[in-house]
């Protein structure tokens, strides 16, 4: 079955072929980075209107770089929350528009469903069960994934996400936008232990999460401090230790608490090289077995979307013209299509 997938939860307009029997035909990325850059954040207008301009083009561009045309899709998948209300549905009414054109099932994609099952893409994917952590600027989430639509919440942050902490901190340090991957490069330049911050909730049972706290004492020490480049790097190494310190921990208790020894790492701080790094020497030691997804399958992609897809109309390929996004969405709410 090739399934055409389309990403527009935010900033980023992904659009990708997925064929269950030949793997991913093609996927295009197009970043709306530089069209935010100057706000220091996403504008939700703008991003909804820049998907409107993009996505059709992008579809037409995959198409030809798979060798196929419209009429050859069998399937499309759109992400339909969580995210940006507007920029949901363009890609949904897109989708939609598209599937009642061609007579073909479409199917509205939970996204971070997607980024759960973005490591499936790799040549070298894990089986089920497995727990996953979904780290990204919106989530931080520890799941319990026995198959496909079956997912039990075991931990979730209870402010601020990891990603949202690197970039409100990247951002109180002035960094440039975006501040989650500026700031992970300048903790390469860092000198490890001159500052120390806490491990947030690391000192008490249970897998939530919290980095509200770590990202203000990071911004206490950057104003008391002589704001010098060095110091920056330092803090912001300190920063991002105290992060990889403190996800570690969390994964180290879910895989205790669950009996398992796979771990899937997903979303936009799953690029980050320490956490990578740090997890795969814990790893080797524990006997684990890590699963990431490849870096450009990290961020917000039509690839995962696409695959994602493509398994839930294995489940069901009734056709459904109903648009609706949910920009509010909670992971554990999924049902099996058709069950």
């Amino acid at each position: 079955m090739r399934v055409l997938g389309i990403e527009t939860s935010c900033d980023e307009t992904g659009v990708a072929v997925y064929d269950t029997d030949h793997g991913l035909l093609a996927h295009v990325l197009f970043s709306q980075i530089e069209l935010h850059a100057e706000y220091g954040g996403v504008v939700p207008e703008l991003a909804s209107r820049d998907h409107v301009r993009k996505t059709i083009p992008l579809i037409e561009q995959v198409l030809e770089r798979a060798g196929l045309k419209k009429t050859d899709i069998e399937g499309i998948a759109y992400t339909s929350g969580p995210g940006l209300q507007g920029a949901l549905m363009v890609g949904a009414a897109i989708g939609q528009s598209l599937a009642m054109a061609l007579n073909i099932p479409a199917v509205g994609v939970h996204h971070m469903e997607g980024h759960l099952l973005a490591p499936m893409l790799e040549a070298n994917k894990p089986e089920f069960p497995f727990v996953a952590l979904l780290v990204s600027g919106g989530h931080t989430q520890l799941v319990a994934v026995q198959e496909l639509g079956r997912y039990e919440l075991l931990g979730q942050s209870i402010d601020d996400a990891a990603g949202e902490a690197f970039d409100k901190t990247a951002k109180m340090m002035s960094l440039p936008y975006p501040g989650g991957p500026a700031l992970a490069k300048l903790a390469d330049q860092g000198k490890p232990g001159r500052f120390v911050f806490p491990r947030p909730m690391t000192d008490r049972p249970g897998l939530d999460f919290s980095f509200s706290g770590l990202k203000t004492a990071a911004l206490n020490a950057y104003q008391q401090s002589d704001k010098a480049e060095q110091t920056k790097a330092d803090i912001a190494c300190a920063f991002q230790q105290a992060v990889v310190d403190t996800l570690i921990i969390k994964c180290t208790r879910a895989l205790q608490q669950t009996g398992l020894k796979r771990l899937v790492i997903a979303g936009g701080v799953s690029a980050n090289y320490a956490l990578r790094q740090t997890l795969d020497q814990l790893a080797q030691q524990k006997g684990w077995q890590v699963y990431y997804p490849s870096l450009p399958f990290c961020t917000d992609n039509g690839a995962m979307i696409a695959y994602a897809g493509a398994m839930r109309l294995l489940q069901s390929k009734n056709i459904n013209l109903e648009i609706m996004v949910k920009p509010r969405w909670p992971l554990t709410d999924l049902v099996l299509s058709g069950s």
